[in-house]
């Protein structure tokens, strides 16, 4: 299993520093253009194509075994790990709480990232499972 949890962090590692530079583009360049909703759904299918790529990177650096509970396993240390890094960097560098960062999962943009988050979390296992498929 220690395999899984070091290919979730190097998932997550990846993924966050480019969400990092995305959300940053987003945030100060298209939100003020376009709106936060309709400028993360811009956002949003670059970085799922970055996670998508990012986790098959990881599976393949690591050798991680196509086994649907490690993929499991892999998509959760890295969810926990971006869920951790997402509240942090909105309480450092946005200034917010904990509760108001957690409020934000009340309205479109905070229930799309989380859709996101959700996603990029079952990517081990999806790939897990279309490997699985590849070979039969």
């Amino acid at each position: 299993m220690g395999v899984a949890v070091r290919a979730g962090f190097l998932y997550f590692a990846l993924v966050f520093a480019v969400g990092f530079v995305l959300g940053t583009i987003r945030t100060y360049l298209l939100s003020p253009v376009l709106g936060e909703t309709f400028a993360l759904l811009v956002e949003l299918p670059a970085i799922l194509a970055v996670a998508w790529i990012a986790s098959r990177a990881a599976i393949s650096r690591f050798g991680v075994p196509r086994e649907i509970r490690t993929g499991l396993a892999m998509g959760a240390v890295a969810f926990a790990l971006l869920l951790a890094a997402d509240a942090l960097v909105d309480m450092v560098l946005a200034g917010r709480g904990l509760a108001e960062h957690f409020r934000a999962y009340e309205f479109a943009p905070g229930l799309l990232g989380l859709g996101a988050q959700i996603l990029f979390a079952l990517f081990p296992t999806l790939q897990m499972l279309w490997a699985e498929s590849d070979r039969r």
